[in-house]
Formats: C-alpha cells, structure tokens, sequence
C-alpha cells in the first residue's frame, strides 16, 4: 500500500524529513546520541566519513573504522525526538522513497545509544558505565503504539506499579527489553539493569526547585525497587522509547551510558566530558570489531 506524503515527509534531495537523510547515506550501525555537539566527538574517531548532514537538532556522520561502515546522528532530547528519529531511521532501511511502499525484504539496524544517565544506586559510582538490560517508560511514548505485552515484561510492569504506587493520572509505565545480542558484547566495565525513561528533568526525574511534586518520594522509590534478579541502575530521557520503537520495528537496540550523576549520595561529575569520551572510545572499541 502506497504510503501517502502526509505521512511519510520526503524532500527535495529525495530526503526523510527531519533527519534529512537519504536512504544510502545511513550505515547499518546507528549510534545515536542526545547532544548534536557530541556526533563529532564520536566520528573524530572515524578512519573516514562519506557523509556530513544537518536538519535542525539532527546531525548525522557517516564514515568507516577500518572496514566497519557506521553513522552517528543526534537526536536532541527526549522521547519525542526519538519517536521521530527511530520511525525515520526505520523509514530510511525498509520503505521504497520511489514507490512509497513497505520494502519485501527487510533491512535490520543496530542501534545504540551512548549517553548520560543518573545512578540510582549507591554503588554504581559517578562516571562509570551501565548498559540497559531493559528501558522502563514513565513517558506514555508507547502507549500511543498497539503492540502485545510478553509474559516477562508484563510480571516486570505488574511488579513496578504494586511497588512504586506511581499515580496513574501521571504516567501507565511500559517495559521493554534491549537486544540480547548487542548486550552480551558490553561485559567488562559495564553494570547491568533497568533503565528507566523520564519526560523532563525535573520534575519527572523528582527534583524540585519552586515546585512541589504530585509524586514525592521517586528516587527512593525507583532505588527500593526489586524484581527477582532486575533492579533500576539508573534514568535518563530516551532509551524506553528507543527499545521500544526499536523491538516493534525489528531492530536490535542497546543503550550505554555513562554515570554524571548519582542521585542516591547526591553527587555529580567533576569531568563529565572526560566521562564521556572514555565512553565513546570503549564503545566504538566493542562496535568496530569484526561481527558486532
């Protein structure tokens, strides 16, 4: 069915809309990064780039290390820019730009994120790593998304609302797990679990400045939370919606962040560039090997 071109935004260059992207100038590896300054931090480490674009917040590099073809595109910050930018990333591999029509064959993407994240967990220091087992969503992205709920994550989201009591008025939190493939290659200097996705900074994250909270108490709440082996390492704003987007879609999705704040000892990097540079090198390192 041909899609119409109030749906799908294609333009002048033959382009996606917002991410001004052509289908051949996106690598099959999509590291995806919140802050459009950081892209170039990510392909400095390139051996070469084929490809330098910009639409608004959304700046893509594609280029090589070694024989690894890979983009880096920011996203600007949360869930909604990640709406846009996963269901473009997606409209770029498996939609015909000519035709308007669902592609018979499918192209997967590797996605992954690297970005900063709070701990909420005293023993995950500033400045460390943690990648997402799962993305937990306080930002209702995916509830606007038909989709079954599997029997794990339904006992995982179940066991959240009994122990959080998080008002339903706020949010109906969703659950979705990263890829198990692209996990397993993100061992050594990485804590593993459950992040969860906020829609704000400030208030969705329990922080108050001239405004009191609807929910007080959250940090405590998310830290307490325990479900057979899984607990909450750490929040942010994008990786539920990009798990989740991703996992539909049929894409292998993994976020990796490092630690600027830890909200439980109330403490915040004193470098948090440096923080993320090393990030970026031991990330790059496990995706430019051969087979990842």
């Amino acid at each position: 069915m041909k899609i119409a071109e109030s749906e799908l935004i294609i333009n002048n260059r033959g382009a996606v809309y917002h991410l001004d992207l052509r289908p051949e100038e996106l690598a099959d590896t999509v590291i995806v990064v919140g802050d459009p300054d950081r892209v170039k931090k990510v392909s400095k480490h390139f051996d070469s780039i084929e490809h330098q674009l910009q639409h608004r917040e959304f700046i893509t590099h594609t280029g090589f290390i070694g024989k690894k073809r890979l983009s880096v595109m920011s996203t600007g910050i949360g869930p909604d820019n990640i709406d846009i930018a996963i269901n473009e990333l997606d409209a770029l591999a498996n939609i015909d730009f000519v035709s308007r029509e669902i592609k018979s064959s499918f192209r997967k993407l590797n996605i992954i994120r690297f970005g900063t994240s709070g701990s909420l967990q005293a023993d995950i220091p500033i400045d460390s790593f943690v990648a997402s087992t799962h993305g937990l969503g306080l930002d209702n992205l995916m509830n606007y998304y038909a989709y079954k709920k599997s029997p794990d994550d339904l006992a995982l989201i179940e066991a959240f609302i009994a122990q959080t009591q998080l008002d339903k008025e706020i949010t109906i939190p969703y659950i979705f797990e990263g890829s198990a493939s692209l996990i397993h290659q993100f061992t050594d200097d990485f804590h593993k679990g459950i992040t969860v996705t906020c829609p704000g900074f400030y208030g969705p994250q329990g922080r108050i400045l001239r405004l009191e909270l609807n929910s007080p108490g959250l940090i405590n709440k998310l830290t307490d939370f325990t479900f057979n082996r899984h607990r909450i390492t750490n929040f942010e704003m994008e990786t539920s919606a990009i798990y989740g987007l991703g996992k539909l879609l049929g894409h292998e999705c993994l976020s990796v962040n490092v630690i600027v704040a830890n909200r439980v000892l109330q403490q915040f990097s004193k470098d948090s560039n440096a923080a993320v540079e090393r990030l970026i090198k031991k990330a790059l390192e496990v995706l430019s090997r051969e087979g990842v």
